[in-house]
């Protein structure tokens, strides 16, 4: 079971350069990895404040409040365990079973039900102006999936697909990305989850995502063994390559 030792928080230290990575291409983007390695974890609550910010800041800027255009911007990390409920779930039996357990629960304003973040998973938002990329929500969903579906091929894992149900599979029965967005004015929040060597039994407490029937996979389940940061370096670089060429 993987732990992590460190919480690290540069949100509120002045983000510290040694620990920010930034991609450039045709069209700009600011990658901030809160991953220093492979033990380092973040409250989900600290990240989706800042990520709040940074949304702001594209809604400011649509409304003539702030003169700069802000750049699209890129988050990853991995998570302490928590569970996220989708924006319209009200299960109060399932939320109070939870609660009783070792992670936390909060409610997401994503779409979907809910799901596991924890150790092992990489999590990333981009927070781009789909307008401003000339891309359509449903395209955009499609480019997430497509740049997972990059990413395993190139670690060795074969034959991942999309099936009707939003996400990346290995199998039809076997998930091992979820996908959960927000838009705002097409501003996007939140975003992709790939379980890279993600310990499968908090699923065990859910039904993940709503689907019945279904179940989780990860990298290390299939058995590929990489570090959440060479997944991480190549999934920022082919999502946001097929971004920016459209």
């Amino acid at each position: 079971m993987l732990l992590c030792k460190t919480v690290y928080k540069p949100w509120m230290q002045g983000f510290n350069r040694s620990f920010l990575r930034f991609i450039h291409s045709k069209k700009s983007i600011n990658h901030i990895s809160f991953i220093k390695d492979e033990t380092t974890c973040v409250s989900y609550n600290d990240v989706d404040s800042f990520q709040n910010q940074i949304v702001s800041q594209f809604l400011d800027f649509k409304a003539g409040k702030i003169g700069e255009h802000p750049k699209a911007t890129f988050l990853s990390m991995q998570f302490h365990p928590v569970y996220t409920l989708g924006r319209r779930q009200r299960n109060t039996e399932l939320i109070n079973r939870l609660q009783a357990g070792k992670a936390d629960v909060v409610q997401a304003l994503r779409g979907g039900q809910t799901t596991f973040h924890g150790p092992g998973q990489l999590v990333v938002y981009p927070i781009v102006d789909l307008i401003d990329l000339q891309i359509k929500p449903r395209t955009y969903v499609s480019m997430i999936e497509q740049s997972v579906i990059n990413t395993c091929e190139h670690f060795g894992i074969h034959g991942t697909h999309t099936t009707e149900n939003t996400g990346v599979w290995v199998t039809d029965d076997d998930k091992i990305a979820a996908i959960g967005i927000h838009l705002r004015r097409y501003i996007t929040s939140h975003g992709v989850a790939i379980n890279v060597n993600t310990d499968l039994r908090w699923f065990d407490s859910i039904v993940a995502c709503g689907l019945k029937g279904k179940r989780t996979t990860s990298f290390e389940q299939q058995g590929i063994s990489v570090s959440i940061k060479d997944v991480e370096s190549y999934f920022i670089k082919t999502l946001w390559n097929t971004m920016s060429k459209k």
